[in-house]
């Protein structure tokens, strides 16, 4: 993990919910890459290959719940196989529509997630978490 917030990546099946976030990461600070994965499977493979060079290594992942195929809890469970060398590097937000307490709980005492955030994501969310994990209070 870096001491600046330069890549985030956005899991999440939904190509408008995909737009509509790196839309608001753009408005927050146009510097920050984003890399969008539109599965859990697909982001999984990304971060396995953290063992060897990879182009953009982000430093939060915005990861949805209900997703096909995999979901966000199973993605959670297959990333805690990973390698402590690799995982170190990431900062995991679980983003949802959902404001369900049992998740929010489950999310709390997963031992992996760093917060928990309702949809939408928007630029005073980013500023919220670019301080509280990065000490950065500007874009």
């Amino acid at each position: 993990m870096t001491n600046k917030l330069n890549c985030i990546m956005l899991v999440d099946d939904n190509p408008h919910d995909n737009f509509f976030h790196e839309r608001a990461i753009s408005q927050y600070n146009p510097a920050i890459k984003v890399l969008k994965m539109e599965s859990a499977v697909d982001a999984l493979e990304y971060l396995k290959s953290h063992s060897e060079p990879i182009q953009l290594e982000p430093d939060i992942i915005f990861l949805d719940i209900n997703m096909p195929y995999m979901n966000g809890w199973e993605f959670l469970e297959e990333y805690k196989k990973l390698d402590e060398r690799i995982k170190q590097h990431f900062i995991i937000v679980m983003l949802s529509t959902s404001d369900h307490p049992t998740e929010k709980d489950m999310a709390a005492n997963n031992g992996v997630i760093s917060d928990f955030i309702t949809k939408p994501l928007t630029k005073e969310i980013l500023a919220v978490l670019n301080t509280r994990f990065f000490g950065d209070t500007q874009a």
